[in-house]
């Protein structure tokens, strides 16, 4: 049996009943709670209902963090990456679903990590997701059955030495990796055209990311594409360039209103050139170690506030807050308050912080426990400023701490 909503065994369909009892307090705050929802994460897992509900649960905490269900309408991408990362859909395949392409040749990648964060990628992928989710729910809607998944287009026509750069297949790790647990059962097919011969050491980089699932539905064109895309597709959803009789309203082959086709990023735009920061304080953090910083926070809704900027290699960092007194409690005992990540602030100057929802002793963890060879040295500024309406709290480091 498929698993699927009217293709369930017995044994499915109890446990169907049973993962939507387990999660029965969360379901109000899920994006959806039909069977044909709930049935992608217990396929991700195989219908084991433990797991599933893990997952599910940590994809509600994932929305909850980064204010997913509100980030098409309260966030915009930077503007280079608006321009510079190509890619975009354009129509649907013969089953109603969404098509996205990804144009490989024109991406720039060291050129767009140095001038926005990673961060700023991640969460744009994620915005594209929420659009192409909602893009399945009216074509579900307009053709009366359930559309829950997408047909992605890689084009890798100029794949190249530039887009196997180390940091762009770590960033790009990380965003497919964040598709795997967030979005399971989000695509139908993968249809790869114009691989070049270099396609395969690509490919190596990077399927580890991917479950296994998902590698079965990478499906390799070869010089018969054209024909085989329109097998997948009537020819007036696909773009002239690719063997249809779509194009823009201007007679644009390219469907150029619908897909971006990126660039060369200017110069104009890396962060690195054209911000210069001073930096109170620096410290070199030896391999296998983490450094962190203590700070009083005797107000709430005070902001505590970062730049930090890492030499020769990415910084873990992350936010934590003490729920003891006195010293000693372990990262892993605090209260997470902004999950640790890897950052590229070697390539862009980090810039952020956050609101603390109530007073207490936050400590800005830089962790470099993971790199077993190299010492990173940290320049950062980091201060804490008062409520708006209130008066100014007692603020003060408690101080800095280098863990082995």
């Amino acid at each position: 049996m498929s698993g699927r909503v009217g293709d369930l065994s017995l044994k499915q369909n109890e446990m169907l009943t049973e993962f939507r009892g387990r999660i029965q307090d969360i379901l109000p705050h899920l994006p959806a709670q039909h069977d044909h929802y709930l049935l992608r994460w217990l396929r991700a897992r195989s219908f084991n209902v433990q797991k599933a509900e893990a997952m599910i649960r940590k994809h509600l905490e994932f929305r909850r963090k980064l204010n997913v269900d509100n980030i098409i309408s309260d966030w915009e991408p930077p503007e280079v990456i608006v321009k510079y990362v190509s890619g975009g859909m354009c129509g649907y395949d013969r089953e109603g679903s969404p098509i996205w392409y990804d144009v490989i040749g024109p991406l720039d990648p060291k050129g767009l990590l140095l001038s926005a964060t990673k961060q700023d990628f991640m969460k744009t992928k994620i915005r594209n997701m929420e659009m192409l989710t909602r893009e399945c729910q009216r074509q579900s809607e307009k053709l009366g059955k359930n559309v829950e998944a997408i047909t992605l287009i890689y084009d890798c026509e100029g794949l190249g030495l530039k887009h196997i750069w180390k940091p762009a297949i770590e960033a790009y790790g990380e965003i497919l990796t964040m598709f795997e647990e967030n979005y399971p059962e989000g695509l139908k097919r993968l249809l790869l055209i114009k691989a070049p011969k270099m396609f395969p050491m690509a490919y190596n980089l990077i399927k580890h990311f991917l479950c296994e699932e998902t590698r079965r539905k990478i499906i390799v064109l070869g010089g018969n594409w054209q024909e085989t895309l329109r097998s997948y597709i009537d020819p007036e959803q696909l773009p002239v360039l690719y063997g249809g009789t779509l194009s823009d309203p201007d007679g644009d082959p390219r469907c150029r209103t619908m897909i971006n086709y990126g660039g060369t990023v200017p110069r104009s735009y890396y962060i690195r050139d054209s911000v210069k920061i001073q930096y109170d304080s620096s410290v070199t953090i030896s391999r296998g170690s983490v450094f962190q910083l203590e700070y009083d926070v005797t107000a709430p809704s005070s902001l505590l506030r970062w730049q930090f900027t890492s030499d020769g290699a990415d910084i873990g960092f992350g936010v934590y807050r003490r729920t003891k007194e006195g010293g000693g409690q372990k990262v892993a005992e605090m209260l997470q308050v902004l999950p640790s990540e890897r950052y590229n602030a070697h390539l862009v100057p980090e810039d952020n912080g956050l609101t603390c929802p109530e007073p207490g002793v936050y400590v800005l963890c830089f962790d470099n426990s993971y790199s077993y060879l190299q010492s990173k040295k940290v320049s950062y500024n980091v201060e804490v400023l008062p409520p708006a309406d209130g008066e100014m709290p007692s603020l003060h480091s408690r101080g800095a701490r280098r863990l082995q």
